[in-house]
């Protein structure tokens, strides 16, 4: 469920600069602004993966699974990689400003995101940023120069993508690959090494019964794997948007994985 801004100050402070470039890109037709042309390449209808944000000269890369999309109404949704994101932006001639309620999940994320908000957030506040769009590329500049950079994202394979679980718990331990050919899936549940067979059809994945190594690890990863077990012996639903996988087991579990860069 989403909350409220107030419920976490940091994260959605950082929501609202990432989510203002997600209105820049939107700044097209609908935005009226000057620099949009009929040669302009289009920025809504398009999932962005954040690449990077420069501060002072000083470049950070973004988290693995950041994205932002924006649509035609100037309402703009993504993930940091861990939080979920959605709120609304509004259009100042070339320039963008996200405002109105901003709203995002509550998850624990790994430290190395959170300060990645952070220094997004300090940088570039509440401000309205210039969009820049050319090669499948979107750059937003802040006044002072400071820039977050994102590419057109395509959805990558289901088969073949070594898929990182991010359970917070798990760290990045867990990741599953799935093998078109072999009809498999294998990987590492963030403890022990696991394989199935992994039957895919109209949206829907048929898992079997996992075959697993007996390592022992602390209380933490094995309560993880234990909840990663459960989408095995049946079957279960999934959508992938970006470099982003959902899993959703026909028992209610839902597994997020991101695929890596």
């Amino acid at each position: 469920m989403y909350r409220q801004k107030q419920q976490q100050r940091m994260t959605l402070t950082a929501l609202a600069v990432l989510v203002v470039p997600l209105a820049a890109a939107c700044g097209s037709e609908k935005a009226g602004t000057g620099s949009a042309t009929a040669e302009t390449e289009p920025v809504t209808g398009i999932r962005w993966t954040i690449d990077s944000l420069t501060v002072d000269g000083a470049t950070h890369r973004a988290p693995d699974g950041a994205d932002l999309t924006l649509d035609e109404d100037g309402r703009a949704t993504g993930s940091y990689g861990c939080n979920l994101f959605k709120g609304r932006v509004t259009f100042e001639g070339d320039r963008i400003r996200f405002g109105g309620d901003r709203e995002t999940t509550l998850r624990a994320c790994p430290e190395k995101i959170m300060d990645f908000e952070s220094t997004v957030a300090r940088a570039l506040g509440d401000g309205a940023l210039k969009t820049d769009v050319s090669d499948g590329r979107l750059t937003l500049t802040t006044g002072s120069g400071d820039t977050v950079r994102l590419s057109r994202t395509e959805d990558s394979p289901l088969h073949g993508t070594r898929w990182t679980v991010t359970t917070p718990a798990l760290g990045s331990r867990a990741h599953l690959t799935f093998d078109k050919e072999e009809g498999t899936v294998a990987g590492s549940l963030g403890c022990n090494q696991v394989n199935a067979d992994a039957t895919v059809r109209d949206g829907i994945i048929t898992l079997g019964v996992p075959g697993m190594t007996r390592m022992m690890c602390e209380d933490s990863l094995m309560a993880g794997e234990r909840a990663l077990t459960k989408l095995f012996n049946g079957t279960a639903s999934y959508r992938i948007e970006g470099r982003n996988l959902t899993l959703t087991s026909e028992n209610g579990v839902g597994v997020r994985a991101v695929a890596q860069r």
